[in-house]
């Protein structure tokens, strides 16, 4: 798929086997409710009909299709939408019914010449709220932040996937894998982070050898990762895979005032 990678290289497929072990369980509690959610001048309203079902409308249309809900904590909930008639597109959404705050995060993968040099998933993010009145959201509004850099963490996935990932600067991070098929494998890659409350983030990440991108909610409260990719297989086709782990912080770097990452 791509000729610039090592030959050794493995596929989107190879390591998302099994990479949702430890991802906490997915929940039918929003069957036969409706769900709103505005960002701006844009909204999103679902319909869960049964588990992995759920109606859909925004302003551009509408439509019925797979979608995964969890409960990451008390009121505080991760959606994630994929689309049939859009099969490189995905939409995932955080969001606590206590406070009324919402994130939506959009990936898609671009065609293979659409952005010469660039990792094929791109991402935007989103601050919205739950239902349609802004003013009664409270507390903390969810927004880009420098908190995890220099933070290093172990993900375990699995008994057979743990990777060790730290967190560079506002634009990049590095990973590596240490228990694995792709064990010995490594890259820096393009990330994204958002704060969504105290010990509570959004980090996303674009890879450049892999066309894949991911979605994680970390709750460093619960030590618990849960997420999804959505990315290109070695055959070319396009898959909507779940992720989750339990977290460990392994380590802090501090940087001085002169010396800072961007």
């Amino acid at each position: 798929m791509n000729d610039t990678r090592p030959a050794d290289w493995k596929n989107y497929e190879d390591f998302a086997a099994g990479i949702a072990t430890n991802r906490l369980p997915c929940t039918d509690a929003w069957i036969g409710r409706t769900l709103r959610l505005r960002f701006g001048e844009h909204f999103v309203e679902l319909q869960p009909r049964e588990r992995h079902v759920a109606a859909w409308r925004d302003e551009a249309g509408e439509g019925v299709d797979r979608y995964e809900a969890i409960e990451l904590a008390p009121d505080l909930h991760f959606i994630d939408l994929i689309f049939a008639s859009r099969p490189t597109t995905a939409l995932t959404l955080v969001f606590d019914t206590r406070t009324k705050r919402a994130l939506a995060i959009e990936t898609r993968v671009r065609e293979p010449n659409e952005a010469p040099g660039e990792p094929r998933p791109m991402q935007t993010f989103t601050a919205g709220v739950v239902g349609d009145d802004e003013s009664a959201a409270t507390g903390f509004v969810p927004s880009p932040t420098r908190d995890l850099i220099g933070l290093r963490t172990h993900q375990v996935y699995s008994p057979q996937h743990t990777y060790e990932h730290t967190y560079l600067n506002s634009q990049r991070y590095a990973w590596q894998c240490l228990v694995g098929v792709q064990r010995g494998q490594g890259d820096v890659d393009l990330a994204s982070y958002w704060k969504f409350d105290e010990n509570r983030y959004v980090f996303a990440f674009r890879e450049f050898l892999i066309p894949v991108a991911s979605v994680f909610f970390f709750d460093f409260e619960r030590m618990r990762s849960t997420g999804k990719f959505l990315g290109v297989t070695g055959s070319g086709g396009i898959a909507n895979n779940p992720a989750g782990a339990f977290l460990r912080k392994v380590s802090m770097t501090f940087y001085p005032p002169d010396a800072q990452p961007v």
